[in-house]
């Protein structure tokens, strides 16, 4: 069996409040956000892992921390084996690529297409292709027109600008892409469209990617398997048909319970939770969805699950499955 691609063990990002010069004088103690807490989990070659979770629930961080625009606090990122931090940046740049939520803010305004492209195209060039024909052929690739690269962001549409998006990270012949919400600022008209074109180009280049979504749905259509975050950490981790047809974590089966059917004679019994999120600068001791959880232990409130194998090819976080842990 070939090494995954990229293999994140025990990951962290904390943010801290209160830790100014100022605040050190005075005595205040140091607070802070657990953005992502211990995260671990793998992405094959070839294939999409999908990201879910709720608002808050640290998935675009963790997207963040896996090209380096944010610094991890603690844990560890290898990729083809080897730790991140001993990737030099212009490599790691070159084998994975970031496309953006908001592709308004992402594209410069005061580029053309054709220069937003052929930065990126003369920046990680290895062949002799000239730089006005390669950006033409990944115009193409994502299906606008060459002539696109005339004009300006402003003159195209929501979608147009994401297909420029997806057009730069593929300039550098990346192995990784991390996507994160990519559709969420898109009609729904267009957003199928889009995913059916990243679907596309991962079978043709043959590449891995991180697909960060709140939108389970969507997490659907593209994924291979799936990775439920909740209040910074990964919670439940299988493939994605295992996780719509018998989720394990109760926070996966309220997420799926709330999926609305296309068909308007389908009931669905919606699992509605109580209570908030909690406070991720207070996390409660025990199970962080322990609080919320209609399926709640008393061993839930003192006990941290860990996210452990209960079944082939599929971990969780519950002690509700505790019993089902696989022999190591």
């Amino acid at each position: 069996m070939t090494d995954p691609l990229v293999e994140v063990t025990d990951l962290e990002k904390y943010y801290y409040e209160n830790d100014s010069i100022l605040d050190r004088l005075t005595g205040r103690e140091p607070t802070s956000v657990k953005a992502v807490d211990g995260v671990s989990f793998t992405v094959e070659r070839g294939e999409t892992l999908g990201l879910v979770g709720e608002s808050g629930s640290g998935k675009t961080t963790l997207g963040r921390l896996l090209i380096s625009l944010t610094e991890a606090t603690d844990g560890t990122i290898r990729f083809e084996g080897r730790d991140l931090t001993e990737v030099p940046e212009s490599e790691l740049r070159g084998r994975v690529q970031f496309v953006f939520q908001d592709p308004n803010s992402s594209l410069n305004p005061r580029q053309t297409v054709g220069q937003i492209l052929g930065y990126a195209v003369e920046k990680h060039r290895d062949d002799d292709v000239p730089t006005d024909e390669r950006v033409v052929s990944l115009l193409e690739e994502v299906g606008l027109d060459g002539d696109t690269h005339r004009q300006y962001p402003h003159q195209l549409s929501g979608g147009q600008k994401q297909r420029v998006g997806v057009a730069r990270a593929l300039a550098v012949d990346p192995d990784v892409i991390i996507a994160d919400e990519p559709t969420s600022a898109l009609d729904v008209s267009v957003q199928g469209q889009l995913l059916d074109l990243l679907e596309d180009i991962r079978e043709e280049r043959g590449l891995s990617m991180l697909f960060v979504s709140h939108d389970l749905s969507v997490i659907r259509h593209v994924s291979d398997r799936v990775a439920v975050m909740y209040l910074g950490r990964i919670v439940e981790v299988a493939a994605v048909a295992d996780v719509f047809d018998d989720p394990l974590h109760p926070s996966t089966e309220a997420l799926i319970s709330a999926v609305s059917s296309p068909d308007p004679r389908v009931e669905t019994d919606r699992i509605v939770l109580d209570g908030e999120i909690p406070d991720p600068k207070e996390p409660p001791r025990g199970c962080n969805f322990a609080s919320r959880c209609p399926k709640v232990m008393d061993d839930c409130r003192s006990m941290d699950p860990e996210l452990v194998g209960v079944r082939e090819g599929r971990d969780v976080a519950c002690l509700l499955h505790a019993d089902a842990t696989l022999d190591e």
